[in-house]
């Protein structure tokens, strides 16, 4: 598990392709020093598992699935691009974004870029907006963001300063891709609320009063 606060920066040295599978290797700015084989990565939101790690040239490498490749950007990277990256949560430290899994939903597209005050504000478009709420949150290529607005399949955020600063999102274009996780909490009310027994007095109105919505 995650928490979508990005904690440093990666850049791809090398790309391998084995069978289907690619071994990409990354030199970053992260602390490696806690890090070893079978740990778990977030890369762009994507969780992966670091197949080695090499504290002292500041560098990792991780295997990506023929099934990851297809449904996220990392299959896109090239060598010399930079990636978010972000430790496994330990437990007992403080969340400061949301519960990120590291599964992305889909991948989204940018629609719209735009400076807002010393921010930006940029807008995705995704398979559907089922999953997205004003004001929920979302993570995008593993940044732990607020739903401005939603219309349709498509959605708002907002980078502020110090996040552009840490991430590499204001550096996406119009048309680039990028990775989408949806808030885990509102899966799981939806798995639920078809479960309920028809006579059962908790509905969406009972779940918003409580906080779950």
């Amino acid at each position: 598990m995650f928490t979508g606060i990005v904690e440093g920066r990666g850049q791809v040295t090398r790309i391998d392709t084995q069978g289907g599978f690619v071994r990409i290797r990354f030199f970053t700015d992260l602390d490696l020093s806690d890090v070893k084989q079978g740990d778990s990565i977030a890369v762009d939101g994507v969780c992966l598992t670091a197949t080695s790690a090499d504290t002292s040239n500041r560098e990792f490498a991780a295997d990506v699935s023929p099934e990851t490749l297809r449904v996220t950007t990392l299959g896109e990277l090239k060598t010399g691009e930079g990636v978010n990256l972000e430790k496994a949560m330990v437990l007992g430290s403080r969340i400061g974004g949301h519960m990120v899994s590291g599964h992305v939903d889909c991948v989204g597209r940018i629609h719209e870029k735009r400076q807002s005050g010393p921010g930006f504000l940029i807008g995705i478009s995704v398979d559907s907006g089922h999953y997205l709420i004003e004001k929920g949150s979302v993570a995008v290529d593993g940044v732990s963001l607020t739903v401005n607005s939603v219309q349709g399949n498509r959605f708002w955020i907002t980078i502020i300063p110090y996040t552009a600063l840490l991430t590499g999102l204001t550096q996406k274009k119009i048309n680039d891709r990028v990775n989408v996780e949806f808030d885990l909490i509102g899966k799981y009310i939806e798995k639920f609320l078809p479960a309920r027994p028809k006579n059962s007095s908790i509905d969406e109105k009972t779940l918003e009063k409580y906080g779950f919505m």
